[in-house]
C-alpha cells in the first residue's frame, strides 16, 4: 500500500474513531509497527493527528466531533459499559441521566428496570426511557442542541432543584492529571450540577477518552465515586484512583 493511501486511512480511523491504536492500524493497514509509527510521526508534524504513546487520536481540543459520528464510537464498549452500570441500579431508584452517547446506552440498558425516578437534560435518552411506562421521567428546560442536549441556566437551575440517588455522568476527556475535561462551558455548567445534587456519581466513558484533549475542566476524577470504563486506564490515572475512594469497574 502506498504510503499517501495509508496516510489517508489512518487519518480518516482516527476521524471515525476518536482514537485508534498502533496495534490496531498494525492489523488492518498490514505493515509494520515501525511503518505505523513512522506514519504517525509525519500525520503528527502536519497537525492531521495527535501522537499517543500506543496509538493516535484527532487533532483538534476545542471541537468535539458529530454526533452522528460519536453515535459509531465503540459501540460495543459502551453496550458493556451500560450493562454493568444498570446492574449497580436498584429498581425504585431516583437518578440523572447526562448528554452523551454512552449515557444514552446506559438509558437503553435500565429498561429492564422498574419504577425509577429519572430526570434528564438528553431528549434522545428521555425517547428511549418512555419505552418503559413504570419511569416517571422529568425533562429539564433549557437551549435545545442538534444532538438532542439541553443546556444553559436554566437547566442548571432546574437541575439544582433535585436530590437524587445517582448521577450518570458522561465526559468528553479525562487528562493524565485526572482532570474531566469538555468543550462546552455550558455543558459544563450542567454536568457541575448534577454532580451537586446526586448522592453517588457514576462516571461512564470509554478508553479512547483518556488520549482526548478538551478545554473546559469539569473536576478531577477522583470527585466521582464510580467509574466505568472498558480498558484499564493509564497510569497516572490509576495512582490517583488507588489513592482515592473512586470504585473502578472495568467492563469487557
Amino acid at each position: 500500500m502506498k504510503q499517501s493511501i495509508r496516510h489517508q486511512k489512518i487519518v480518516e480511523l482516527v476521524k471515525l474513531q476518536g482514537y485508534i491504536s498502533t496495534d490496531e492500524l498494525v492489523t488492518l493497514l498490514n505493515v509494520s509497527p515501525q511503518t505505523i509509527r513512522r506514519d504517525l510521526n509525519e500525520l503528527a508534524e502536519n497537525n492531521l493527528i495527535r501522537r499517543h504513546h500506543g496509538g493516535a487520536a484527532s487533532p483538534s481540543s476545542a471541537e468535539n466531533s458529530d454526533y452522528s459520528e460519536r453515535k459509531l464510537f465503540f459501540s460495543l464498549e459502551k453496550n458493556h459499559i451500560a450493562q454493568a452500570v444498570s446492574r449497580l441500579i436498584p429498581n425504585g431508584s431516583s437518578l440523572f441521566i447526562d448528554i452523551g452517547t454512552t449515557s444514552e446506552a446506559v438509558a437503553n440498558a435500565l429498561l429492564v428496570h422498574q419504577n425509577l425516578r429519572i430526570v434528564t437534560n438528553n431528549l434522545n435518552a428521555a425517547h428511549i426511557l418512555m419505552k418503559n411506562d413504570t419511569f416517571k421521567i422529568t425533562v429539564a428546560g433549557g437551549s435545545l442542541r442538534q444532538d438532542g442536549g439541553i443546556i444553559g441556566e436554566a437547566t442548571v437551575n432546574f437541575i439544582s432543584q433535585f436530590r437524587l440517588d445517582y448521577g450518570i455522568l458522561g465526559i468528553s476527556s479525562i487528562d493524565l492529571d485526572g482532570s474531566l475535561l469538555d468543550y462546552d462551558y455550558h455543558e459544563v455548567q450542567v454536568k457541575r450540577a448534577i454532580m451537586e445534587s446526586s448522592r453517588e456519581t457514576v462516571l461512564v466513558t470509554d478508553h479512547s477518552k483518556f488520549s482526548r484533549q478538551a478545554i473546559v475542566k469539569l473536576a478531577s476524577v477522583t470527585d466521582v465515586d464510580y467509574l466505568f470504563t472498558d480498558q484499564e486506564p493509564p497510569k497516572s490515572i490509576m495512582e490517583l484512583i488507588h489513592n482515592s475512594s473512586v470504585e473502578l469497574r472495568v467492563c469487557k
